[in-house]
């Protein structure tokens, strides 16, 4: 797992993504309006928007405030029309950047993410310099503290998970896109809390950065991810738990 993801992880135990809920809650609304304009208002026939919803639910977003994200992308609201845009680039110590955008104004979404970069010593991209480093997968994190690798593994691999791994305090499912909500479900039946599901973009190889590296990237990451039009921000470095709980203090 790519240490963004522990980084993500770490900011959850400490509270930070409570500070953002409401700009958190409005980017998984912009998510969920695309994705029921796209392939329309029944999450039973639309995967990317019953991913979307899932994914809403997993944050504690309000029904309400789901039920109506899928009504303005079905036609009920303003008329929001949002451009999907993937940014890329190398943040400190080589680490390769991926950044998926929502937005109504390209040229402000371009100029904050180019912004980001600069600042925080890394260096924006042409389209294709990173994204084949990144695949397309299912990932699922769970307390190991809490369950035993057998009871994770079988539940798991009858789902049709592709693998089961120990990451730092976390057992980490891996799902192909296409298994992704039959393994959650079938860990949901086996009585197993998830600390996070979601699709994602996992890195196929990861560097590690340096102490003072990891601080710069970190700062580049948040700033990237306070990003209003940024959904979400990719990275394939990997470093110790006890090193991102060092830089993160």
């Amino acid at each position: 797992m790519s240490g963004h993801s522990k980084w993500a992880t770490i900011k959850r135990k400490k509270g930070a993504a409570d500070a953002k809920r409401g700009a958190l809650f409005s980017k998984l609304a912009r998510a969920i309006i695309v994705s029921a304009k796209e392939g329309g208002p029944d999450p039973e026939a639309n995967a990317a928007l019953a991913n979307a919803v899932q994914k809403a639910r997993d944050n504690s977003m309000p029904k309400d405030n789901i039920e109506r994200a899928i009504a303005r992308g079905a036609g009920a609201g303003d008329g929001e029309n949002y451009e999907a845009i993937a940014y890329e680039g190398y943040g400190p110590g080589g680490v390769a950047i991926l950044c998926h955008i929502l937005t109504d104004n390209r040229n402000r979404a371009a100029s904050d993410v180019r912004h980001c970069f600069s600042k925080h010593g890394g260096a924006l991209g042409t389209p294709g310099t990173v994204a084949w480093q990144f695949e397309r997968k299912g990932i699922i994190l769970i307390d190991a503290e809490r369950v035993d690798e057998e009871i994770v593994m079988e539940a798991a691999l009858e789902g049709g998970a592709e693998d089961i791994s120990l990451d730092g305090s976390q057992w980490q499912v891996t799902t192909a896109p296409t298994e992704f909500t039959t393994v959650r479900e079938a860990l949901e039946a086996a009585g197993l809390a998830y600390e996070s599901a979601e699709l994602t973009m996992v890195a196929k190889n990861t560097v590690a950065p340096n102490e003072a590296e990891a601080r710069r990237l970190l700062k580049l990451i948040d700033a990237l991810e306070d990003s209003d039009d940024v959904q979400e921000v990719f990275a394939n470095f990997d470093i110790s738990e006890e090193m991102l709980e060092a830089v993160a203090a």
